[in-house]
């Protein structure tokens, strides 16, 4: 960002880093080779869990992001709303039911959906990039028509739940040159019904028809475990087959986001990455320390 007089300025957040703790410059310094290999790049970022529901983490998360636009990466951002939704669900007397990690919707469920991601989460995150430091749009999949989507093959178990059958990157395009596009995960189909959209499917979607480098998924884990009562058995990297194998055997919130990852490496994304989001800055420990904290996908 330059200055007034047409010097660079230096980020808030990297003055901050600097002068915290003397020790943050050999940080920055283990991240610039990877900066400089992502300069330029797209990244397709999945926000939810424990990230989206504290405030700390929240905050953090934002300054994370407008830190990658102002390093040169191309940052697109992918919400849902989960515990919100089953919040607000609940406040209402209705009931919460998942299978095989997706949300059972019937239209009510829709409805309250759509209005906590769009009128809460998304005005949220779009208001706190904007107070970061960079300019950024909320979008849902129904603006430029950006999804066209269908139900869900297992429609009959979980009702108005939507995959998406084509992403729209021109209106993608037209709006990551200039600001932080933030896309909630709803949409309709061509009749006009409305879906509730796998948010980890949605920016699976999106990173395989962007051709991101990266797509990067926040969750409640340390990442894919082996065992999943035990976090000391995460998978620090798998290859496409390797998932692929052990697909059937997986249940719960994971399958959704292994089968996205699975979805933009098909696309031609370089690395999809599952983090703790419970972590803060955990963004950028995945992308700009050699060690890595989560699990990474490669094809």
């Amino acid at each position: 960002m330059e200055s007034d007089t047409g010097e660079m300025e230096v980020p808030e957040v990297l003055k901050r880093s600097l002068s915290d703790d003397p020790e943050n410059v050999g940080v920055l310094l283990e991240a610039l080779p990877y900066i400089r290999e992502f300069h330029g790049r797209t990244v397709v970022i999945k926000y939810g869990g424990a990230a989206m529901r504290d405030e700390h983490l929240r905050e953090a998360f934002a300054t994370d992001v407008v830190l990658l636009k102002y390093v040169g990466l191309n940052p697109i951002v992918v919400h849902g709303g989960g515990p919100e939704i089953t919040d607000y669900m609940r406040r209402l007397g209705m009931e919460v039911k998942f299978h095989d990690g997706l949300r059972v919707s019937n239209r009510e469920t829709v409805e309250v959906a759509k209005m906590v991601l769009l009128g809460k989460v998304n005005a949220d995150l779009v208001s706190r990039l904007n107070r970061a430091g960079q300019p950024s749009v909320g979008l849902s999949g129904e603006d430029g028509t950006l999804f066209q989507v269908a139900p869900v093959a297992n429609a009959a178990e979980v009702g108005f739940v939507g995959q998406i059958e084509r992403v729209d990157v021109d209106v993608l395009n037209h709006i990551a040159a200039d600001y932080i596009p933030v896309i909630a995960s709803s949409a309709s189909d061509r009749e006009g019904n409305s879906y509730n959209v796998n948010a980890d499917d949605a920016a699976g979607k999106v990173s395989a028809a962007l051709g991101a480098y990266k797509a990067i998924f926040l969750t409640d884990v340390v990442g894919w475990l082996e065992d999943p009562e035990d976090e000391t058995t995460r998978i620090s990297e798998a290859t496409v087959a390797e998932v692929e194998a052990k697909m059937d055997s997986i249940s719960g919130g994971m399958r959704p986001k292994l089968g996205a990852c699975l979805d933009a490496i098909a696309g031609g994304t370089r690395h999809a990455h599952i983090i703790d989001g419970r972590r803060p800055h955990s963004l950028l420990l995945e992308l700009f320390t050699d060690a890595g904290i989560g699990t990474k996908v490669t094809p």
